[in-house]
């Protein structure tokens, strides 16, 4: 599968975005998707993830009920909504992907990758 994470840009505290992970050549619904951050000379953090067909999100504390995993089946695509948005969220994002069935925080842990998005929050 092809990963590409779109729809980052400009916004102001306490806003919301919503970025998109686009996935081509297979279907995503049966991949467990992940979302990660990685800020200016931060390593890649874990944000949220969603097991293949149907399974539950999980989410990193610091984003626990501010943003929202979902799957758009028929668009080939995972979501990641974003509300109360801080500086601290500013980084860019990226979508990763793997066939087993249980969600894993550690970017290394997923077999597929794309370029991700840039989220900036200004104060």
């Amino acid at each position: 599968v092809q990963l590409q994470a779109c729809g980052g840009g400009l916004v102001q505290t306490g806003g919301s975005l919503r970025v998109s992970c686009v996935g081509s050549g297979d279907t995503l619904s049966g991949y467990t998707v992940g979302w990660f951050r990685q800020a200016p000379g931060k390593g890649r953090e874990f944000v949220a993830a969603i097991v293949r067909i149907g399974g539950s999100p999980s989410y990193a504390s610091s984003v626990k009920g501010r943003f929202t995993i979902s799957r758009d089946n028929p668009k080939n695509t995972v979501y990641l909504e974003m509300s109360s948005l801080g500086p601290e969220d500013t980084a860019v994002y990226y979508c990763e992907a793997d066939r087993r069935s249980w969600i894993g925080i550690l970017a290394p842990q997923y077999g597929y990758w794309g370029q991700g998005t840039l989220v900036t929050v200004s104060s």
